[in-house]
């Protein structure tokens, strides 16, 4: 038996509760990549053209700090959304991404994904609740890492 995308994307917690249609919309805006350990996913202030549902792997979200290099502020694993920036003006990438490990994902064009929440509104209320939670999740570790660092200065 076949599994189609939107087979595979509707059996990811993400994207739990979504009907059929919404799951072909994001499933025709979407393409499986891979990525090698230790390539960059996206760069901080790069145009965020894109989002990723990982699948497989490990990805380092990092943050250069000034002085002291870069600095990991969460690791994403499998089931994670990577990426939220495509959502916000001026759409650029707020960190680093960088695979950890042989990483499996799903790519959704940003381009593409703004133009479908928009056009339908039922469906970008739930991309925005959804991306909401992981904006405030990413909003913590930050905080509790950037504490950690300036915190222990010396």
């Amino acid at each position: 038996m076949t599994t189609t995308l939107d087979q595979v994307l509707g059996a990811q917690a993400f994207f739990a509760g979504l009907d059929d249609e919404h799951l072909a919309t994001l499933a025709s805006v979407a393409e499986p990549v891979s990525v090698a350990i230790g390539r960059k996913v996206f760069h901080e202030g790069d145009v965020a053209d894109a989002c990723y549902l990982l699948l497989e792997g490990d990805v380092a979200l990092e943050m250069d700090i000034p002085g002291r290099g870069p600095h990991v502020l969460q690791t994403l694993h499998a089931g994670d959304m990577l990426g939220w920036s495509w959502l916000v003006s001026p759409f650029r990438y707020a960190y680093d991404a960088q695979a950890l490990t042989e990483v499996k994902a799903i790519r959704f064009d940003a381009v593409a994904l703004r133009s479908a929440k928009d056009t339908d509104k039922v469906f970008g209320y739930e991309l925005m609740q959804r991306f909401a939670e992981v904006l405030v999740r990413r909003m913590q570790a930050a905080r509790l890492q950037l504490l950690d660092v300036y915190g222990n200065a010396h």
